[in-house]
């Protein structure tokens, strides 16, 4: 990762909690690998009223955690600058304008410019309108645009932004981040598929029973009740994450590398994904909302009670559901998701449990290939063989493999791969607008279906793997869910199911 193209960052949100914790790190990490060096600057903008003295004090305290050595540290803080910005007011893209020029010459960035708009949606449309206006796009080098999740709030909200987007900006230079897609295990996913004919060539409806995506948060609300009021799991995380995960797993293998054929891929499979009727959405999806529970002597409080969360609200913490792809390779096989706060564990992974050859499991366990994306990294797979003295006996065996901490300490994170992808023009791991589209096509009847249902939301308490429901929706199809951590803490005692 040390090739380094002149680049000009433009960071909208600069003050912010995203800025901090995650792109001040990646930049460093960057700059110590070469990938950014002495042709880069970076113009930090917000409401906030700050020298770039303090600006500079700030990014230092957010890179701590990287031990720059003093010579380093004063060498990348030197590159960013600060402006006091107000996105509503023309006069102040003016001076951004000079201040960009100026840093252009001073670094010999060609031209080069990236905006980050690490901010709220609404203020997309708004920001890329006057950029245009103010000419600052209108440099020889490239500039492309890197936008934050959440992208609309429904498909008609997301193709309006999509079309004020595109109006300035062609679609090849709107670079939106699912930051999943900088993991090292999600990027994994299509050469574990391409390089192993032990597994390609299972890979389809004849040897596949089912398929099961996880993405597990042991953390609540926390403080952005507010926010996820207005939100809920199923827009958080089913319409982003894990239809991006779903799309990995099902797509045909491209015949290249290139980002356009993995793009087409990806978008041919969400295009199967059977859109569902109201009905069907309620025998396929069911949603959740944590109550108070007690995990391993903790107490926690339940949705309801967390700050800013509605006494009376019905958004869901918890999601689960069965996707079905209606194509020759998928038809039949359930695609089972799920994802919940206040959970036992957190965890993301894939399950790909193999049918059996043999209708005697007393004989043989289902094969499973396990694909542990975070906390942990890396995938096993679990075969039968002979238990020893028996003769038909068999006993479960786990081939597996996980990174090491040393080997993952050195691995680029997410955000620095993103960074690192969108300053070389390389938006494989970007989300395209055609997949944005297709999934909120998904989910927005779930959505719809779900606000015209008046029953209850079934609950489960903090600290369980979700309601009863979600375990019902497996079960009926003689199935169940391959990971369950709060198995352990009920046999001890340290979990109460009851909701």
């Amino acid at each position: 990762m040390n090739n380094s193209k002149p680049v000009l960052m433009i960071l909208f949100g600069a003050t912010g909690d995203l800025a901090k914790r995650k792109l001040y790190p990646a930049f460093f990490r960057l700059f110590r690998q070469q990938a950014l060096s002495d042709h880069f600057a970076v113009i930090g903008t917000a409401r906030r009223p700050w020298s770039d003295e303090h600006f500079h004090e700030v990014i230092a305290d957010a890179i701590a955690d990287e031990n720059p050595t003093e010579p380093e540290q004063a060498a990348f803080v030197s590159h960013f600058y600060y402006q006091s910005h107000d996105v509503g007011d023309a006069s102040h893209y003016q001076v951004l304008s000079q201040l960009a020029d100026k840093l252009d010459n001073k670094y010999q960035l060609a031209g080069n410019r990236l905006y980050y708009l690490a901010m709220a949606p609404r203020f997309f449309g708004q920001i890329v309108t006057q950029l245009k206006s103010a000419g600052i796009i209108d440099t020889e080098g490239f500039n492309r645009v890197v936008l934050e999740k959440p992208f609309g709030t429904d498909f008609e909200s997301a193709n309006e932004l999509s079309q004020q987007l595109t109006s300035v900006f062609p679609e090849q230079d709107i670079f939106r981040i699912d930051h999943y897609l900088g993991k090292e295990m999600i990027q994994n996913i299509l050469t574990l598929r391409a390089t192993n004919s032990l597994l390609e060539s299972q890979w389809s409806n004849k040897h596949i029973e089912n398929v099961q995506i996880t993405f597990a948060e042991a953390l609540g609300v926390e403080q952005r009740g507010g926010y996820y009021d207005q939100t809920g799991a199923l827009k958080d995380m089913v319409q982003n994450h894990i239809l991006q995960v779903l799309s990995l797993l099902a797509m045909e293998l491209p015949t290249g590398t290139s980002e356009t054929a993995i793009r087409e891929g990806k978008v041919a499979a969400l295009r199967a994904v059977k859109i569902y009727t109201p009905d069907e959405v309620a025998k396929n999806f069911v949603r959740g909302q944590y109550t108070a529970g007690r995990l391993n002597h903790e107490d926690f409080a339940g949705y309801r009670e967390e700050p800013a969360v509605a006494e009376d609200s019905r958004t869901e913490t918890f999601v689960a559901g069965k996707f079905e792809i209606d194509n020759d390779r998928w038809r039949g096989v359930p695609f089972y998701v799920r994802t919940g706060k206040r959970l036992t564990e957190k965890g993301t992974r894939i399950n790909i449990v193999f049918k059996n050859l043999t209708d005697n499991t007393d004989l043989a366990t289902k094969n499973v290939l396990t694909i542990y994306i975070q906390p942990t990294e890396g995938f096993s797979l679990s075969l039968n063989g002979k238990s020893l003295d028996a003769q038909y006996e068999t006993s479960p065996i786990r081939l597996s493999y996980r990174h090491d901490s040393k080997m993952m300490a050195n691995t680029p994170e997410a955000y620095e791969r993103l960074m690192h992808d969108a300053i070389d023009g390389d938006a494989t791991n970007f989300t395209h607008w055609d997949e944005v589209a297709q999934s909120w096509k998904i989910v927005d009847v779930i959505r719809q279906a779900w606000d015209q249902d008046q029953t209850p939301v079934p609950t489960y308490a903090a600290g369980t793997m979700g309601p009863k429901e979600a375990f019902d929706l497996v079960a009926a199809d003689g199935n169940e869910w391959v990971w369950q951590p709060d198995t352990w803490f009920i046999e001890r005692g340290l979990l109460k199911t009851e909701s």
